[in-house]
């Protein structure tokens, strides 16, 4: 999985853009998500996305994603669960304090950002603690559903 997961990372820039398209198709099948009922599909649409995010991401399924943020890296196989960088214990060579075997997760979020356009900025976007409501559920129908619902609230409305 570890191999994976740098892969990942290494191929930042592809899966990114492909989950923009992937993203975009989400979107646009909002509603058929909506005549079926996010609640009823929310069960089926976490399980596939834990089985493509986990072997790409070795994803925890937290259901806050922020891959796209931190360069195709998951915050959440940090040991210390940090979403917002690295602690001050990352080595000289970039690997764990807490795993002397593994890089650090940041590190890697900054190689894969620096992959992808606008990358590295976006990391700088203060990430907020898990709501661990949210567990096991869908990130990809909760964006789908955000960009909805900011798409059709109008401008300067609250």
């Amino acid at each position: 999985m570890y191999a994976v997961r740098l892969w990942s990372v290494r191929h930042a820039r592809g899966l990114n853009a492909f989950y923009r398209g992937f993203e975009a198709l989400l979107v646009r099948l909002h509603g058929v998500f909506r005549a079926l009922g996010y609640e009823r599909i929310e069960r089926p649409v976490a399980s596939i996305e834990k089985v493509v995010k986990g072997l790409l991401f070795d994803c925890r399924m937290c259901g806050q994603c922020v891959l796209s943020s931190t360069g195709m890296s998951c915050p959440m196989n940090c040991p210390k669960s940090l979403r917002n960088g690295p602690c001050g214990g990352v080595r000289a060579d970039g690997n764990c304090e807490v795993k002397p075997d593994m890089r650090c997760v940041w590190v890697e979020a900054y190689r894969g950002s620096e992959r992808i356009p606008g990358g590295v900025e976006s990391m700088s976007k203060v990430q907020f603690a898990v709501d661990q409501r949210c567990q096991g559920r869908s990130s990809w129908l909760r964006v789908a559903r955000e960009k909805i619902e900011t798409n059709a609230t109008p401008k300067g409305a609250p």
